[in-house]
C-alpha cells in the first residue's frame, strides 16, 4: 500500500452541465502520454463515484504530488463562458463529501487539497481545503 499523506480535488475544466464519462477522461490523458486516467476517481454530474486508477498506483494528476496522493476530480469547473466556477451540482457536493469521508478512515492522516495549491491553476474552482478542512 502507498503511503497516503494528501487526498487532491480536481475538475475536468469542463462547462457547467457538460456531460463527462471515464471513457472521455481516460482519452483526454491517453492523448496527453498517460497510459490511463490519472486520477483515482471521478464524479459526475449526477453524483455517481466512478473508479479510474486503482488506489495502490500513483496517480497522474498533480505534478510533485502523485506519489503520496489520491486524486479526485468533480465534472465541470467552468461556466458557459469558460471562466473559472465551482459547478458542482448537490448531488456532486453530497458524493465528494461521503468519498472524503470514506478516504479520510482509509487514509487518516492526509490532508485535503485543491490542485491549485500546488500548481497555477483554479482547479476545482474551489477553496477545497477550507471547505474541507473539519472532515
Amino acid at each position: 500500500m502507498r503511503a497516503i499523506n494528501k487526498i487532491i480535488i480536481h475538475c475536468t475544466a469542463t462547462k457547467e452541465g457538460q456531460a463527462v464519462t471515464v471513457a472521455d477522461v481516460i482519452k483526454w490523458h491517453k492523448a496527453r502520454g498517460f497510459n490511463t486516467i490519472g486520477y483515482h476517481f471521478l464524479i459526475d454530474l449526477n453524483g455517481i463515484l466512478w473508479t479510474g486508477r486503482a488506489e495502490d498506483l500513483v496517480g497522474a494528476h498533480c505534478e510533485g504530488q502523485n506519489a503520496n496522493s489520491i486524486g479526485v476530480c468533480y465534472v465541470g469547473g467552468l461556466d458557459a463562458n469558460l471562466k473559472s466556477k465551482d459547478t458542482r451540482t448537490p448531488s456532486q457536493k453530497e458524493a465528494l463529501i461521503s468519498l472524503l469521508k470514506f478516504l479520510k478512515k482509509r487514509y487518516p492522516n492526509a490532508t485535503i487539497h485543491g490542485h491549485r495549491e500546488f500548481a497555477n491553476k483554479a482547479c476545482p474552482c474551489f477553496d477545497a481545503k477550507n471547505e474541507y478542512k473539519n472532515l
